[in-house]
């Protein structure tokens, strides 16, 4: 039997459980020895009798120690055994239970050591919710990091949302809460109540780490099972595996789940995942597209946010299905040979209570001074880079979406965000690095480790940069002091190309520098070329409407935007709708006007990009030696007068090259001489003004023949028809 100081000691600690304030609750709750026996001791309030039903058999009563405590003696027994606790509450309510106290941590000093060192690349297989057999048992493994809290119950709809009942531990100096709930499995609500260490302020938090939500604007997380998905991409991703990304064609079609296609007949709801599996691939495989990239996937409270503000960085939004099911949309992408790249916000997150923000009281994922850890931009929260946790958090995340959901890339949004430390803030308004000066050393280093971790374990998949500023070698290796990013966003192309292409074209003279001069820097990064959803709201209007002209002028000058685009140096992104000519600016509340496809002139767009896509990837010119001076020339980049351009694209391939020219003027030009590569026949590839595509028709017949005469500093030349507002692609044949 405990001595009397003893007995007041465990007194003492029942008393703070009851109180909710003890941190290791396992310490007296459960079976401990006691003397020539053991005590049982389990924490029910409102019980008004309990039974302890022992593995060996018996009902043994327990009795009230402290208010809620209840124990029993059980003599003979010197060793642990597994037990169920029978709990009678008013009015002859009866259950029968196992007592979460009675199981050891499922977390080991390993875990907690990789984790307090930032270095736990699989911490979502630790921390969150996991459904497993725990000594025979089954139940959840439920694990949270709040290293301020006084104490951390884990609540949902196996307690009644009662933070009394399912009080955790905390492991050691870890900062990590832990508690095995027998009995609960696959689909259970629950969110951990945290109750901070400054006056014990009870907050109820979504788990950082869940793998499932519930549909917003219910915030709850959900019990789900990584494990049971079966894949069948194997193919697919033992190919991607062997793959030199910057000398294969991108040809990427960004869209918004939840906008793309929607069910008007059926309350003009969004498509399921399933839904989009089947629609969206045979649209994007009839297209011609290379990869899809997704708006931001991850659970986010606000639907207008997009998917930019993250309240769940590991669970796909419930908006529109289960789990499996975005995985099932991955899978079936990639059986049809399409990837998948996901948006990607490491950069800040929201405010809303359930989040991130003041996890346990106080600044744990972001900075404590809003000079660093507020973005004013957004009104959000700034990751806290520097923390060992954090980093961790963030690094794992990217790792997951590579390890559990199969995806082939992520694009990391709003990157400058992050290098600098004065991004959108005025003198004052921000704290200098240690040598004064405006970068962001802890943010450079986190994206420095993120990219070469992803680079080490998933060959073949890529890590794309939104990057807007002159920052050097975003898309270089470390080693060689880059960022370490495969691809960077090329927004300089993208700003001066749409400047271009919006003028009215007796202006355009004026402005050919804007279309020759992104080839002085083509080459000092491996860039992608983004026509993006950013292009295309808030004001700045459709690609189509951007367009100069009268209806067909600027669905003529489309086709010529697109076909200058996927001539040009780079991997390609196009926004959902721009491959039609969608006139109206995008709206995230409704469908893509897809009714357009019957008026001729858009649908004769579609089938432009659809033929651009199959000549783009069946012609390596175009794409294998996009970051290499050799796959470029200029063969007119000086004709501003009548606003002509031409060059040559040339493959890594001995004598595979394609011609472009561009006649960017609604006049058209005849008899017009351009200098090409070599003597023969060409095939015209491309028309952007061909009748099927609703223009003039135009052209050349389909083919031309060079005369041995030097021009353009090139070999050869030959006299053509130049159609008004138009791209043509020659290749020998």
């Amino acid at each position: 039997m405990k001595k009397p100081n003893e007995r007041q000691q465990v007194d003492a600690e029942l008393q703070q459980i009851v109180e909710l304030r003890h941190a290791e609750p396992h310490r007296v709750l459960g079976i401990h020895p006691d003397g020539d026996g053991v005590v049982v001791r389990t924490y029910r309030p409102d019980a008004v009798a309990i039974h302890v039903l022992p593995e060996f058999g018996g009902r043994i009563p327990m009795t009230k120690r402290v208010d809620g405590v209840f124990e029993a003696r059980v003599n003979g027994k010197t060793d642990a055994f597994n037990y169920q606790v029978e709990v009678e509450y008013p009015g002859q309510k009866t259950f029968t239970l196992r007592d979460p106290y009675s199981f050891l941590p499922t977390l080991g000093d390993q875990d907690l050591y990789y984790a307090g060192e930032g270095r736990h690349e699989q911490l979502w297989k630790r921390m969150g919710a996991h459904p497993v057999h725990h000594n025979g048992i089954h139940g959840v493994a439920f694990a949270v990091w709040a290293p301020t809290a006084s104490s951390v119950s884990v609540v949902g709809d196996f307690n009644s949302w009662d933070g009394r009942l399912h009080l955790m531990r905390r492991m050691g100096s870890s900062g990590i809460w832990e508690l095995f709930v027998p009995e609960v499995g696959e689909g259970t609500r629950y969110k951990f109540e945290i109750r901070t260490g400054h006056g014990g302020h009870r907050i109820l938090k979504a788990d950082p780490f869940a793998f499932r939500t519930e549909v917003p604007p219910a915030t709850a997380s959900v019990v789900h099972n990584l494990d049971q998905y079966q894949w069948s991409d194997g193919q697919w991703m033992q190919a991607r595996a062997h793959k030199d990304v910057h000398r294969e064609p991108w040809a990427v079609y960004e869209l918004h789940l939840a906008s793309w296609r929607r069910v008007m007949e059926d309350g003009d709801r969004s498509l399921t995942y399933r839904e989009m599996a089947t629609a969206l691939t045979d649209y994007v495989k009839r297209m011609g597209f290379t990869h899809v990239e997704l708006m931001p996937v991850a659970e986010h409270p606000f639907g207008g946010s997009w998917g930019y503000q993250v309240g769940n960085y590991y669970a796909p939004t419930a908006r529109f299905g289960h789990p499996d099911d975005f995985r099932f949309l991955v899978n079936h992408l990639h059986e049809n040979g399409i990837g998948v790249i996901l948006d990607w916000v490491p950069g800040h997150f929201p405010r809303d209570a359930h989040a991130l923000g003041q996890f346990d009281g106080t600044a744990l994922y972001e900075h404590a001074d809003p000079r660093q850890g507020s973005q004013p931009d957004w009104g959000t929260y700034v990751f806290n880079f520097g923390r060992n946790e954090v980093r961790n958090f963030l690094i794992a995340n990217a790792l997951f979406w590579l390890e559990e959901y199969h995806i082939d890339g992520l694009r990391v949004d709003a990157v400058a965000s992050m290098l600098y430390l004065d991004y959108s803030r005025k003198a004052g308004e921000w704290i200098p690095n240690r040598w004064g000066g405006r970068e962001n050393e802890e943010a450079i280093s986190f994206m420095r480790e993120l990219n070469d971790r992803v680079r080490a374990k998933y060959p073949g998949a890529v890590m794309i940069a939104e990057e807007s500023t002159a920052w050097p070698k975003v898309s270089q290796p470390t080693q060689e002091g880059g960022l370490g990013f495969h691809f960077k966003w090329n927004m300089g192309w993208m700003h001066d190309t749409l400047m271009y292409f919006s003028k009215d074209p007796i202006y355009r003279q004026h402005h050919h520098n804007q279309l020759t001069f992104g080839l002085l820097y083509a080459f000092s990064e491996h860039f992608m070329l983004p026509l993006s959803h950013d292009e295309v709201v808030h004001g700045k209007g459709s690609l189509y409407g951007k367009m100069p002209g009268d209806d067909w002028q600027k669905r003529a000058n489309l086709r010529s935007l697109l076909a200058w685009m996927w001539a040009h140096p780079g991997k390609k992104l196009l926004f959902m709708g721009g491959e039609f000519g969608q006139p109206h600016e995008w709206n995230n509340d409704k469908s893509l006007d897809w009714h357009l496809l019957d008026h001729p002139g858009h649908a004769g767009i579609q089938s432009m990009v659809a033929d651009i896509n199959r000549l783009y990837r069946s012609h390596p010119a175009l794409y294998d030696a996009d970051n290499e001076p050799l796959g470029f020339q200029w063969i007119q980049p000086d004709s501003a007068a009548v606003n002509v351009l031409a060059f040559v694209r040339r493959s890594r391939q001995p004598g595979g090259h394609v011609v472009c020219i561009a006649n960017l003027s609604p006049m058209p030009q005849e008899n017009y001489r351009v200098g090409f590569p070599r003597h023969g026949s060409y095939v015209e590839l491309l028309n952007t003004d061909a009748g099927e595509y609703g223009g003039s028709g135009m052209g050349n017949k389909g083919r031309i023949h060079t005369e041995p005469q030097g021009w353009d500093g090139q070999d050869a030349s030959a006299v053509l028809t130049l159609p008004p507002l138009s791209v043509l692609w020659f290749t020998p044949g």
